[in-house]
């Protein structure tokens, strides 16, 4: 039998599990309800695949959780989060349903059906006896990504240093469900600006607009975006002054800069680290830097979406392409690492992050099969 035939014949459980986890609510910030995710996850597996399942503690968020199939001394690294943007009580306003072909509700996108074509990719193998002897495969699940990834990045390098591939469960966010072999860095700057106040109508000479030195600033950063390099810089969010009569004395701005390269993200660092405000009397601080490095298209990437695309072509009937964006995920760390990584090969669909987000039911086996002869033969 065909992996894609097992899992075809596999479809309706793998629904009545998503609408399980789906009408659970897991918000980033909510260690309680993260557990109750982490422990459900940690139990599925196990039951899923005959393999082991082990909660990592973590004291702030939800725990993490770390999926082990096979014991060879090759390993594959899956990575995803269970995490979800939507608060607690919304998987009750809204739970899980079906219409014309697509699941709906809170995370079925982003990423909880990802998480279990992983799981039923590992089970098929699993079940067929094709997981190579010589491989390990390890899910990992954190509790954290929509938030940054603050307490699990250091797991993903971790597992990174010691894997020959990297598979991101991240949904495609594209129609044609095109797979990622690169992601933009980001970075995250806060620009503190000092100046001298003064009474706006009295004594306005003798004051220095920190509003003044910010809009300045601004006018500089914005002029960095480059759109044929990948550069975009975006002062998303200004505040500063007391009143409309009072020179400011203090103002602040949040930039995020978005790049492809990691010289690029270098450069970016220094420049921000070199900025001094234009008007005298003025004073600036800077905190921030880069968050998640690039994941840039390396030849080891673009081997691993030749092979996904012919394994598609050959054996699926997909059609693959490739494609990036500037969205950041889980695989910018582990692809710092050095570990060739394969982003967005979660479930098809559309609308993450809204109350509108789908999954196309259909394609799930699909997708599926080829994370489960991905893992075969990379």
């Amino acid at each position: 039998m065909s992996i894609h035939s097992y899992l075809q014949q596999h479809h309706q459980h793998l629904i009545q599990l998503l609408e399980a986890c789906v009408n659970m609510d897991s918000p980033s910030r909510d260690k309680e309800a993260g557990d109750r995710m982490a422990e459900w996850f940690a139990r599925c597996f196990e039951e899923l695949t005959g393999g082991r399942a082990e909660r990592i503690p973590n004291s702030v968020y939800g725990d993490q959780v770390r999926c082990v199939l096979g014991s060879g001394s090759r390993q594959v690294l899956l990575i995803g989060h269970y995490d979800t943007v939507w608060p607690r009580g919304e998987a009750a306003r809204r739970p899980f349903f079906i219409r014309e072909g697509k699941a709906y509700g809170p995370g079925v996108y982003d990423m909880k059906a990802g998480v279990l074509q992983a799981m039923f990719a590992l089970r098929s193998l699993a079940e067929l006896n094709r997981l190579p002897a010589d491989k390990q495969v390890v899910l990992l699940l954190n509790s954290d990504e929509e938030i940054g990834s603050p307490t699990s990045r250091a797991l993903v390098e971790r597992e990174a240093s010691r894997s020959l591939a990297g598979f991101v469960l991240e949904p495609p966010m594209e129609p044609d469900g095109a797979l990622k072999t690169w992601r933009k860095g980001s970075a995250h700057f806060t620009l503190h600006v000092h100046g001298v106040s003064a009474h706006a109508g009295v004594d306005h000479d003798k004051g220095v607009s920190a509003i003044e030195e910010l809009s300045r600033l601004v006018q500089y950063l914005h002029g960095l975006t480059d759109y044929a390099s990948g550069t975009t810089v975006n002062v998303g969010l200004v505040k500063g002054g007391i009143g409309s009569n009072v020179v400011a004395d203090y103002a602040e701005a949040e930039v995020d800069v978005r790049v492809r390269t990691l010289e690029e993200a270098r450069r970016i660092e220094r420049l921000f680290a070199g900025l001094t405000p234009s008007l005298s009397g003025a004073r600036l601080t800077v905190s921030g830097g880069i968050r998640r490095p690039p994941m840039e298209r390396t030849e080891q990437v673009a081997a691993l979406f030749a092979l996904a695309r012919k394994i598609g072509a050959e054996e699926l009937g997909m059609s693959l392409r490739e494609s990036g964006t500037g969205g950041v995920s889980d695989g910018n760390f582990a692809a710092a690492c050095g570990l060739p990584t394969l982003d967005g090969l979660g479930a098809k669909g559309g609308f993450a992050h809204s109350p509108e987000e789908f999954v196309e039911l259909d394609e799930i086996p699909r997708r599926a099969a080829l994370l489960a002869r991905l893992i075969e033969e990379v």
